[in-house]
């Protein structure tokens, strides 16, 4: 019995360990069965796992943001790993565990990351920009501080919002370097402001989990959550109508195409750019992710987010 981290994870593994609950559900077999349907995490990633013919007492005594102790192999299912649970219990005191152990958390301190955002935002010059950003993300401060920017895919992660936003923000200044046409201000504000409405689109606890969207997330999402936002703060604030309208703009367009939430596409060039910096920072975060704990010469397992692609792990030492 292996007392595995997750990354490590492979096929015909019996494991053993504890673990905390991301998500639960309760589900029916094809059989008529009821069984839990879990997502289980620690500090090195997250495995879909299955508690077969469950009961109503396992129901009631397992919830989310809980840690358990799970006994268990590892199996595939559609190209992706799974545990098959055997035995499963609730942590108790006598454990002696802190639940912050168990959670994915950024590479980089969440305090350090916002210090670091505002100096970017001290960079913006336009009076009326630095105002309306400098507002909003003084406002959203301390839910920055451990929000996720998804609840799975990118950056689902304790502070995996203010992650996303600085490497997004230093790509996006080394970018500028050489598209000198950029307007800086406008750019830096895009990419600070683009996502900050999924702070309002989501439900996240402090261990930066997302149990649920709220209902106006599931109504509006966070582009127009995040137009709203802009447009009310330029008023307060007596911002100049085009400088309101070009960052709304900038919000509304970044994800490119209608069946992804942006019913215009960017029209102009910092929209442009914020759309493919945000593809890059997502799409090399889970490239990186999916190849933690593959040993150099092989293939992750499938990623769902990179249209079910295996990454490889190159054996050259990559600086």
């Amino acid at each position: 019995m292996d007392n595995k981290k997750i990354r490590e994870f492979k096929v015909g593994d019996f494991i053993e360990g504890f673990f905390l609950i991301k998500s639960l559900d309760c589900k029916t077999s094809s059989n008529n069965k009821s069984f839990l349907d879990m997502t289980l995490t620690d500090k090195t990633g997250e495995i879909n796992a299955k508690l077969w013919d469950s009961n109503p007492e396992d129901e009631s005594v397992f919830s989310e943001n809980q840690l358990i102790k799970v006994r268990g192999s590892i199996t595939e299912w559609q190209g992706r790993l799974q545990l098959k649970i055997m035995r499963i219990r609730p942590a108790t005191k006598d454990d002696g565990l802190s639940i912050e152990d168990y959670v994915q958390t950024a590479p980089e301190k969440p305090e350090v990351m916002y210090n670091e955002i505002m100096k970017y935002i001290d960079k913006i010059e336009n009076q009326d920009i630095h105002k309306i950003v400098s507002k909003i993300i003084k406002e959203s401060r301390d839910r920055l501080l451990f929000y996720p920017a998804a609840k799975s895919n990118h950056h689902a992660v304790r502070g995996g919002l203010l992650y996303h936003i600085v490497t997004m923000l230093k790509a996006a200044e080394k970018l500028s370097e050489i598209y000198t046409h950029l307007n800086t201000d406008l750019l830096f504000a895009g990419v600070m402001l683009h996502d900050i409405a999924k702070l309002d689109e989501m439900d996240a606890s402090e261990l930066g989990i997302v149990s649920e969207y709220t209902t106006e997330g599931q109504l509006l999402g966070h582009i127009i959550q995040g137009i709203k936002k802009i447009e009310g703060i330029a008023e307060e604030i007596g911002a100049d109508k085009e400088i309101s309208t070009l960052l709304q703009h900038m919000i509304l367009s970044h994800h490119y195409e209608p069946e992804f939430g942006s019913p215009k596409k960017p029209m102009i060039p910092e929209a442009e750019l914020l759309h493919y910096l945000d593809i890059i920072d997502a799409r090399m975060y889970d490239m990186e992710k999916a190849v933690e704990g593959v040993k150099p010469g092989d293939f992750s397992e499938k990623v769902w987010s990179l249209e079910n692609r295996k990454i490889y792990k190159s054996v050259l030492n990559i600086k």
